[in-house]
């Protein structure tokens, strides 16, 4: 009876001591998604660090050094920041640098808009008029610029244009009053056409519903444009106009093949990476050009914060 006794509570005990705990399933689950995320995400990270991280460290470690290629590398610290802010060169190339972004940028937004609702009505052969707008952008920038180099000279098609309306057209690339905003006109006409696109797509992210209760409250269609559809293109501006500062910050194929890589005429197209080009490739001081890629990166994440601020924070209803 004892044994019996011992056995059965043994038994009776057994399942309550021994018994593995249930698995966690939902959790095991969880964690698999989260290894195979990584896993996918994974070269594109790799791509993210090789082409875009690593270059943009390597530039600021270049930054301290002074080396011209051909010789050792000398450890300066800081010294080519300090030499870059006293040379008035760098500061020219600042100042057409945000010249230029401070008209096309704006220009090309206000085109793009205007181009974009013309666009999304119900006109003939709208396609091909999206298509023809469109073209630029996916054109050859340098092609495009010397086409515009014809188009720009002495005696080209715009100054025999002008001439037929009896204007006298200046030689456009050759004067230090007329050189940046022939760069700035034919950037417009290359980046609006993208732009527009993604405008397109924002107006047709709109609901008909919004406009048909401004119809009914009797709004006129300047007053549905401004109080409807620019509030709800919020998000759509803040993207276009990040895009357009960061990259007529960085504009240099355009300024470099209208001005022959010179930045001239006296320095009137030296843009800040046409001055990074011309540092380490011409002027053979790769320790300042890579000083000027980091102050440039300082320059075009401050300029996104202010945007951020600006534009970024969501219209609400």
């Amino acid at each position: 009876m004892a044994a019996v006794g011992h056995a059965g509570r043994s038994s009776s005990a057994g399942p309550g001591l021994d018994a593995p705990p249930a698995p966690r399933r939902g959790l095991d689950i969880r964690a698999r998604e989260t290894r195979a995320g990584y896993l996918f995400t994974l070269p594109s990270l790799l791509v993210l660090f090789l082409f875009v991280a690593g270059p943009a460290l390597y530039a600021f470690y270049l930054s301290l050094f002074s080396w011209s290629l051909l010789n050792h590398m000398h450890f300066v610290g800081f010294a080519n920041f300090v030499n870059l802010v006293h040379l008035p060169l760098f500061w020219t190339a600042v100042g057409n640098t945000v010249v230029f972004a401070a008209v096309v940028v704006p220009t090309q937004t206000l085109v793009a808009l205007g181009i974009a609702t013309v666009m999304n009505q119900n006109l003939p052969a709208r396609g091909f008029f999206r298509l023809a707008f469109f073209f630029p952008a996916i054109s050859s920038s340098a092609a495009i610029s010397i086409i515009f180099m014809w188009i720009y000279n002495k005696f080209g098609i715009l100054n025999s244009f002008l001439g037929g309306l009896h204007l006298y057209g200046p030689n456009w690339l050759a004067n230090p009053a007329y050189a940046l905003k022939a760069i700035m006109i034919m950037n417009i006409w290359t980046t609006s056409g993208y732009f527009m696109v993604v405008f397109l797509a924002g107006l047709q992210a709109v609901p008909r519903e919004l406009y048909e209760a401004a119809a009914i409250d009797g709004a006129s269609a300047w007053q549905t444009f401004r109080s409807v559809t620019v509030p709800l293109l919020r998000p759509t501006t803040f993207f276009i106009v990040v895009m357009g500062v960061i990259g007529t910050l960085q504009m240099f194929d355009q300024a470099f093949i209208l001005s022959g890589g010179t930045g001239g005429p006296l320095h009137s197209t030296t843009t800040i990476v046409l001055l990074v080009y011309q540092f380490i490739f011409s002027y053979g001081k790769v320790g300042l050009g890579a000083a000027t890629t980091v102050l440039l990166f300082v320059f075009t994440l401050l300029a996104t914060i202010g945007i951020n601020r600006w534009l970024g924070t969501a219209t609400q209803y």
